[in-house]
């Protein structure tokens, strides 16, 4: 008799230990997605991609493995796929914690492919055995846009756009004679939206070209004070042993607290905030104090990528940071051209993060039409406020 050949296993991998994800790949009965971040994988499983199992690190950026875990549960993702955890070290606290989130099993580095195959296909046949009576009602996405607001963003989207379009021509117009009729007049960034979507995002081009270029000689003029962080945690130094989870990363160990300061000290580096920048040109002053800048959003708002109001789509590396439960919620409500957040705070001097992400999870949690046209009537007059947030 022949030897029956076993279809490969689809794993996504959600980690940046590339020894492990090298060796996954290698083993000829996977086939590996790996992902940097939750963030990158929840997208990746929007788009209804299929796999077989999920192999999680203990650490995430901005989350950790059991807490994920426990996103992907409470918001009905891949709730039959076997969930793995991989850990650097034996870890009590990590066991226990696994037990408590009913991970379905844990495993430490170095790995060994044919004991988690074997475990994988085992879970796999298990899950759907148990699956195959019951009968799922509830929505796979929760954060999906309600039919009323969806017709009501194309109607106001495709208007506004069929009546802005001559206005819009003569302002590109003008942005691209300003630069001597050379470059682009848009620019095109990635941003995560609704249910941690990933999509292009769409803005008039404000500043001079080669704007980035710039930045290295101005980096004195940054209102923004990056932190300063040391490569030694202070709270290890100080209690003689690991204050946290011990992590190996680019062949260092560095206890998890730490990492995830060093990784906050990071992202500060990358907020640029300078006043009268000099990056900016005439007309770009010009649309960025009357938002003209943000109309291209309207493309967004038709392709559904956006509503007119919702919390703003945050850029990726600014995301990857917020996944715990606390921050989660922002990303269940719609992702919107305007929202609570910029009608309540803008024209104070300072914002800061608590106070855009209390108001950012009150708007997902008690958004509504009626609730949307009044934050669309005070948006009007907050346009002409001094201050932009």
């Amino acid at each position: 008799m022949e030897e029956q050949i076993s279809e490969k296993l689809k794993i996504a991998y959600i980690g940046v230990d590339n020894d492990t994800i090298g060796m996954l790949k290698e083993y000829p009965s996977f086939e590996i997605s790996d992902f940097g971040n939750s963030i990158l994988f929840i997208n990746w499983l929007n788009n209804e991609n299929q796999i077989d199992g999920i192999l999680c690190e203990t650490y995430l950026p901005g989350t950790n493995g059991i807490d994920f875990h426990q996103y992907l549960k409470q918001h009905n993702l891949a709730t039959l796929v076997p969930f793995i955890l991989v850990s650097r070290h034996e870890d009590e606290k990590i066991k226990i914690g696994a037990i408590a989130s009913m991970v379905d099993d844990l495993y430490t580095t170095p790995l060994n492919p044919e004991h988690i195959e074997t475990r994988m296909r085992f879970l796999k046949d298990h899950k759907e055995l148990l699956s195959s009576a019951r009968i799922v009602t509830e929505p796979l996405h929760d954060y999906e846009v309600p039919l009323i607001k969806r017709i009501f963003d194309i109607l106001v989207a495709g208007t506004a756009l069929i009546f802005l379009a001559p206005f819009l021509f003569i302002v590109m117009f003008a942005i691209w004679a300003e630069s001597g009729f050379k470059g682009k007049v848009y620019y095109i960034s990635k941003r995560v939206g609704t249910g941690y979507k990933i999509f292009d995002f769409y803005k008039l081009r404000s500043m001079k070209l080669n704007a980035d270029k710039m930045l290295k000689s101005m980096s004195h003029l940054n209102q923004y004070e990056a932190q300063k962080v040391d490569d030694e945690c202070p709270d290890c130094k100080s209690m003689g042993h690991p204050c946290s989870t011990l992590l190996v990363i680019e062949g260092k160990e560095i206890c998890e607290k730490h990492n995830m300061r060093m990784r906050q000290a990071k992202i500060s580096q990358s907020f640029i905030k300078i006043k009268d920048d000099p990056r900016v040109t005439k007309v770009g002053a010009f649309i960025r104090n009357t938002s003209i800048d943000e109309l291209p959003q309207l493309i967004n708002v038709l392709k559904g990528d956006m509503s007119i109001v919702g919390n703003r789509p945050l850029p990726l590396y600014e995301a990857e940071l917020l996944t715990s439960d606390e921050w989660g919620e922002r990303f269940l409500g719609p992702a919107g051209i305007t929202g609570l957040w910029q009608v309540e705070l803008r024209g104070k001097k300072s914002v800061s993060i608590e106070e855009r992400k209390m108001l950012d999870n009150i708007y997902a949690k008690n958004y509504s039409f009626w609730g949307d046209m009044k934050l669309i009537l005070r948006t009007v007059p907050a346009l002409f406020q001094s201050e932009n947030v």
